[in-house]
């Protein structure tokens, strides 16, 4: 019976003629069709994905040298493009709409060998933390599918949770691969703004975005980070810094220097078992040498409304392009003006969560508020990114908690917008100054959930993020 470990056990397998990409895509297929309920898959690839199985299988018994994804199972989450297969960031604005190119970061993967075997659910252009907010319906956590898997790329979290593909792909814009992650017991990995290409990926906030990984080992995840970063003349943000050879530079037993921030781990918020499983893992870290101590931190409670009136800003400029004009969802209404037209089918095409951060986007940006709200939120970004940098300046690291509460029941925050929002307060430090920031799963809640610890490093030092993230999941 196939079982995946990881990307290197898979490929010594196949090269011992044990296995074969078939069978895996065979396997997950299965997987897929037996487990419908969870709602993870939108499109599911599976003749495209046996017929890439069969050509990478025949190559590779002709001789030709395996690409360093040769035959790895990926699930895309629906933000990001894949010529010739549907794109609609799970909104009705969007259904119909083919891709006519790909996002860098597939085509890197492509040229791997990777296997891309379906796009996956979301919450609606990215914008939520439930998957509960996508116009395919909500995606379950496969633990208890009673509860959220988190969002927005829940689809993305469960297909990895549930084995239903080998590693997936999401977006990050304050907190969306994490919190999943931290939900549904994998890793998230979310990389330092710029590190990989934004093109091709449906902009919810551009400032803030970043494609981000899910897997079930850290070498996954420093192989696929390997594989995607790097310049590209397609995206004007994107660092031109050497990408290091990630999966390679995991081995280490250095000390490293680790701080927590006191407000964060006595917040009113967090779950007492959550702080007290993270409490003693930085105690236990503290005895394998380590250098860990408290940082006090009082922008704690600024930050989810400066990135709330900053990403919402930025939404409501990226989403006015979808008004029925030249692509996507367009009213069935007749004899309507111009102006009604894009009045119709934007009400019509979006769902309730993205006409609330458009229109709270708007007014922030409109006459009257800009300074009140966007320019102040500005400057609570200065202080933030001034402070982190003087943290890891004296810290290799911040440790935190990735969520302040397990994965909940569906429906249960559904009528309280501003909870929802709090509820992302440890996750949007990491999109606010760009650094690099992974979830790793630490342990089990007494309610059968789990969930982990967050950790964050300075600016494109995503090896000794990696390699830190190795010995904690070890």
């Amino acid at each position: 019976m196939f079982h995946y470990t990881s990307i290197a056990e898979y490929h010594a397998r196949l090269q011992e003629a044990s296995l074969t990409c078939v069978q895996a895509v065979e396997h997950y297929l299965t997987q897929i069709r037996s487990k419908p309920q969870l709602n993870a898959f939108i499109d599911v690839y599976a003749d495209e994905a046996l017929a890439k199985a069969r050509e990478l299988d025949r190559q590779r018994l002709e001789g030709t040298p395996m690409g360093r994804l040769h035959g790895v199972v990926i699930g895309i989450k629906d933000v990001l493009a894949y010529k010739d297969h549907a794109l609609t960031a799970a909104s009705g604005i969007l259904k119909g709409f083919t891709s006519v190119y790909s996002a860098t970061a597939i085509e890197r993967l492509l040229a791997e060998e990777a296997i891309i075997i379906g796009n996956l659910n979301c919450d609606e252009f990215a914008m939520g933390s439930t998957n509960e907010n996508s116009v395919y319906g909500k995606v379950l956590n496969a633990l208890d599918e009673s509860r959220v898997p988190g969002g927005s790329s829940g689809g993305s979290a469960v297909a990895v949770q549930a084995g239903l593909c080998m590693v997936s792909l999401g977006s990050d814009t304050g907190g969306s691969v994490r919190q999943p992650a931290d939900f549904c017991g994998i890793i998230g990995l979310k990389p330092t703004y710029g590190r990989i290409s934004r093109y091709g990926l449906i902009a919810y906030a551009s400032s803030f975005d970043q494609i981000g990984i899910f897997s079930t080992t850290v070498p996954d995840a420093a192989l696929l980070l390997e594989i995607m970063s790097g310049a590209d003349e397609f995206d004007s943000t994107v660092s031109h810094r050497e990408v290091p050879a990630y999966s390679k530079l995991l081995n280490g037993g250095e000390k490293y220097r680790i701080a927590w921030l006191d407000q964060a781990l006595e917040h009113p918020s967090l779950d007492p078992e959550i702080a007290s499983g993270i409490k003693q893992k930085l105690e236990a870290l503290k005895a394998e040498g380590h250098t860990v101590q408290p940082e006090k931190f009082e922008l704690l409670d600024y930050i989810v409304p400066a990135y709330y009136v900053l990403t919402t800003a930025e939404a409501s400029s990226n989403l006015s392009r979808y008004d029925g004009i030249k692509f996507g969802h367009r009213t069935a209404a007749k004899d309507t003006d111009l102006t009604e037209l894009y009045k119709r089918t934007r009400s019509e095409g979006f769902g309730k969560e993205v006409k609330r951060r458009i229109m709270l986007g708007t007014f922030v940006l409109s006459a009257g508020y800009y300074d009140a709200y966007f320019t102040r939120a500005q400057q609570v970004r200065q202080l933030l990114c001034r402070k982190m940098d003087e943290l890891f300046k004296s810290y290799d690291f911040i440790i935190m908690p990735t969520s302040p509460v397990t994965a909940f029941k569906a429906g249960e925050k559904t009528g309280d917008p501003i909870a929802m929002y709090l509820a992302d307060i440890y996750t949007v430090m990491a999109n606010l100054v760009g650094c690099p920031a992974i979830s790793i799963p630490l342990s089990t809640h007494s309610n059968g959930m789990p969930f982990g610890l967050q950790v964050m490093a300075n600016r494109f030092d995503e090896v000794s993020l990696l390699r830190f993230s190795q010995q904690l999941h070890s």
